[in-house]
């Protein structure tokens, strides 16, 4: 089993937070290559072990940072859930998805309480936004009723 890899953001996210009202802002901010050097992407996905053919569910997937490297590693096989609560997110990752020609990629605008995923899933990845979760344990109950593992 692969040891769980802790990426840690800046200390200062409030900034970050803020650029939410601010859709191309946020966006830029969410993929600057600076970004790779905490977040440590290559790791994460390493550590995921993600195969073949998997169903993952990204919650938060924000611009599809995590997103688009997910799609390479579970293939045309596999789907990749993207789900964000803010239309403008969306709205970026259909045209990022759509320019990229993925085909395994399925963005989904969810409430915050609900991610709304149409089929069981193998892996969940929730990177940066756990906290803006309100309630946590029903939003895992939902979470759970989609796992297939």
């Amino acid at each position: 089993m692969a040891a769980p890899v802790v990426a840690q953001a800046p200390q200062d996210n409030h900034g970050v937070h803020r650029l939410h009202e601010a859709p191309k802002a946020y966006v830029a901010a969410l993929e600057d290559p600076r970004r790779d050097a905490y977040q440590k992407p290559h790791e994460v996905m390493q550590a995921l072990a993600v195969k073949e053919g998997e169903v993952v569910a990204d919650i938060g997937t924000g611009s599809g940072y995590f997103t688009i490297r997910l799609a390479h590693h579970v293939g045309a096989t596999g789907r990749v859930y993207a789900v964000d609560v803010s239309p403008d997110m969306i709205r970026h990752l259909h045209g990022r998805v759509r320019d990229m020609g993925l085909l395994n990629v399925s963005p989904i605008l969810a409430p915050p309480d609900d991610p709304l995923l149409p089929q069981p899933v193998d892996r969940f990845l929730i990177a940066n936004v756990w906290h803006h979760v309100e309630n946590q344990p029903a939003y895992l109950a939902l979470m759970k009723d989609t796992d297939q593992a």
